[in-house]
Parts: structure tokens; sequence; C-alpha cells
């Protein structure tokens, strides 16, 4: 794990939090964007709720749970006390990757129509023990969405139409920042910061996906 960064698990939600200041990019319901925050949060919700005011429900989870604030926030209709953690570390750059995995909607992006906006999803937050460029966070994303997508189809996950999945439809992604050590220009397999943050996503979302697949057959 990442000196300053904790990870704790419950039924109710993820929290992943740091003792300073993190640089994040991210697709979150809740401080998304490029911001700096204290903590994520991937707080689990029933698949039918509405989720009318994401951001006050992302709040009222972390207000309180006592998260430090500011926070990023994320919702999930998948199990979060089933999250798995990965880790990888090289050249100076670590990163643990955080995630939680609902298969129920799949989609082929680029082939499936527009699709139902459901709460089973596939939710990666990735913190690096680095100092990336936002550029580089924005490659990182990238990283984390081609091994997404390879991992679900060496898996045979399909969408309708029998098109391989390259996620669901409501999937969100966090790339967190601690500042310190290796300054990143880049964020994709090429770089030490890339390829530590694909191998952490990959060690994580493997068993996630084959864990959800045995659990729903």
């Amino acid at each position: 794990m990442i000196s300053g960064v904790s990870v704790e698990i419950g039924r109710e939600a993820v929290v992943v939090a740091s003792a300073a200041s993190l640089r994040v990019l991210s697709s979150a319901v809740h401080g998304g964007g490029l911001v700096e925050a204290r903590a994520i949060v991937n707080v689990h919700v029933a698949k039918d709720d509405p989720c009318r005011d994401p951001s006050a429900m992302v709040a009222a989870f972390a207000q309180g749970a006592g998260v430090p604030a500011p926070w990023v926030g994320l919702l999930t209709g998948a199990a979060t006390e089933r999250t798995r953690i990965g880790e990888e570390t090289s050249e100076g750059c670590a990163a643990v990757a955080v995630v939680t995995v609902g298969l129920s909607n799949p989609v082929a992006a680029g082939h499936s129509p527009i699709a139902r906006c459901e709460l089973s999803t596939i939710n990666t937050i990735v913190v690096v023990d680095a100092d990336p460029e936002p550029a580089a966070l924005v490659n990182a994303v990238i990283t984390v969405t081609e091994v997404k997508a390879m991992a679900l189809r060496d898996a045979g996950v399909m969408a309708p139409g029998g098109i391989p999945a390259t996620g669901t439809s409501t999937d969100a992604v966090v790339i967190a920042a601690t500042g310190r050590g290796l300054r990143g220009r880049f964020g994709g397999p090429a770089s030490p910061l890339g390829w530590v943050v694909g191998r952490a996503v990959r060690a994580a979302l493997v068993p996630g996906i084959a864990e959800w697949l045995e659990r729903n057959r």
C-alpha cells in the first residue's frame, strides 16, 4: 500500500483516504474533473434507486462516516464489500487500484445503442505515488480503459447482440496522484507510470470479473 493512503472496504462504501491532498482526475458524479481531494468514496446504492441527487447521496455518506474533505464521490449498485485491490511498483513509481465490479448491463462502446443508465458498474479508483502532469493523468485513464476492455474480452463478457463488451453503461474512473517522487509526462504503457497503473488495474479487475461471473451464472 502507498504510504499515507488507506483503503476501507464495507457494505456501505469503499473509502480511499489520504493523509495529504491528492491531485485527482475523474469522471465521478461528485467532484469530477481535475480537482484536489483528500478522499475518494464509492458508495453502494440499490440498483433501483433513481439517484436524483448523486452529490447529496455522496455527501450524506461522507459526512456521516467522517470522511476527510474534500472528497470525490462515485455511486454503484455493485457489492462494495467484494472490492478488489491490485498493486504494482516499478522504477520508483507505485500504483494501487481499487475496483468494484457489476456486469448486469454490459455494453460495447461504438456498437451498442444508447444504453439505460444502470448502477451495476465497474468503478475503478487508482492512486499513484508519483507526480504526473495533467496530460499523464488523462493518458492513465486511457490505459485503465484499455485494460478493462481486454479483461472483459478475455473473460468472454458479451454485450447484447453477441458483441464483446468494453464496459458497462455507467462505468467511472478515478486517477489520483500523491504528487511525490517520479515526475511523469506520460501515463501510457510505454511509461513507468502507465505500466504500474495497467498492472495494478488488471490485478484487481481480472479476479473481480471472474468472481462476478461465478456468482451470477
